[in-house]
């Protein structure tokens, strides 16, 4: 890794070791300890004075670090009433709402906001149970999260077993597998509730075979199902589709969003239900509540954000950027490293780097960081980096990346 620790880098580790986290101040450590001090765009920059092309987030900076008009819609919010009181109504979430249903298939027209993407998957859970529904279905290697309920269906024991007795009654099927879906709704008495991704992330960007999702809303129908699509990465313009549920032609029960929603300035995500499904938190508003769900702050940006992806034409742009990057990513990769590369897969601006040597991936992770760009790891595939850019990648930027990848591959051959 490059250089030495600068004095800011020196003092945040030790912070992080005294009052944070010792393994975390490992993991800082471990790619070079850089301490993140500003962003723009696609980049950021660090106390000791690097650009680092952000190919990371998990997502969540579809529209780029601090867009103008994100910010600029989140500073006059705070001029006025950043906080609601809970008690009035707050005309922030109402547009903020109108805005979010407008992109998503026809049917789904009632919102819940909260902040992180476990928080929607809870409440998307609580849904289901008011409904009737007690029975979970996950995917294997599928990841909605780490709280307990979406705990419970993020089907991976090493986060699992900490923290056992888990909520009951979950049932894992292979991601995919329709026919393994068929079995396990075969069992319930119309009280389940499946949830499932467009594409996992977490598990490596995995797409599902075509069809796939409109066979699991038609056997959710067939059996008395509520189906839940987890979109909190895979929504929001990141698969060349506003919603992977556009894509597949299909309207769930529970749409969820979350990480792009927030424009990469605040922390927002949501539930969108049909009206049918809503029905018992329409009848009962305190029956799900959190104190800073719908945040006039995080209303700005959510409606802020959408007119970008709208207004720049990002869903179409990760579409056709998606593409040549997966061709020129799977080019460069191949041409140094031949069979370590086992596949090169994605949709949109969200690419899987999959390689068949164990460690491989962890390694050019390193080397890219040192090469100038961020990128992720998948914690549910050991074997594949992830490549989550923004929409907003130009061409200079396109061509970094490439020759980063290039120079990275080159040092882990």
């Amino acid at each position: 890794m490059h250089g030495t620790v600068d004095t800011m880098a020196a003092g945040t580790l030790d912070r992080y070791r005294r009052f944070l986290s010792k393994g975390r101040a490992a993991l800082g450590e471990l790619f070079g300890a850089d301490v993140e001090e500003s962003s723009a765009g696609a980049w950021v920059t660090t106390s000791a004075g690097r650009r680092l092309l952000n190919c990371g987030g998990y997502g969540v900076f579809i529209t780029g670090a601090r867009h103008p008009h994100v910010v600029d819609a989140v500073r006059r919010q705070l001029d006025t009433n950043p906080v609601a009181t809970r008690l009035l109504i707050e005309p922030r979430a109402a547009e903020a709402a109108e805005a979010l249903v407008a992109t998503t298939p026809a049917g789904l027209n009632r919102v819940h906001f909260a902040c992180g993407g476990a928080e929607a998957v809870e409440a998307a859970l609580k849904l289901a149970r008011a409904n009737g529904k007690r029975r979970l279905i996950s995917m294997e290697n599928g990841y909605h999260g780490k709280t307990l309920g979406a705990l419970s269906v993020t089907a991976k024991p090493v986060f699992q077993d900490p923290f056992r007795p888990l909520l009951p009654d979950v049932t894992h099927v292979p991601f995919g597998d329709a026919e393994a879906l068929k079995a396990a709704l075969s069992q319930s008495d119309g009280d389940a509730c499946v949830i499932v991704e467009p594409v996992q992330g977490e598990a490596g960007v995995i797409i599902p075979p075509f069809g796939y999702l409109a066979e699991v809303a038609l056997l959710c129908r067939e059996h008395g199902a509520f189906l839940v699509l987890d979109e909190i990465q895979t929504g929001l313009g990141r698969l060349g589709w506003w919603w992977g549920a556009e894509r597949a032609a299909v309207v769930p029960d529970v749409l969820l969003a979350g990480k792009a929603l927030g424009g990469g300035v605040l922390p927002v995500s949501a539930m969108i239900a049909t009206e049918a499904a809503f029905a018992p938190f329409d009848r009962d508003p305190f029956l799900h509540t959190s104190t800073f769900s719908g945040s006039p702050l995080g209303m700005a940006a959510a409606v802020a954000v959408i007119d970008v992806i709208r207004e720049e034409n990002l869903v179409w742009r990760a579409r056709w950027l998606g593409e040549l990057l997966r061709e020129e990513v799977e080019s460069v990769l191949r041409d140094v490293l031949g069979d370590a590369v086992a596949e090169v897969r994605g949709l949109g601006m969200l690419i899987g780097v999959e390689l068949t040597v164990e460690g491989l991936a962890g390694d050019l992770l390193l080397e890219l960081m040192d090469a100038g760009v961020i990128a992720n790891h998948s914690l549910n595939s050991a074997r594949v980096l992830r490549l989550t850019p923004p929409a907003v990648l130009d061409h200079e930027d396109v061509d970094f990346l490439v020759q980063a990848l290039e120079r990275a591959a080159r040092s882990v051959r």
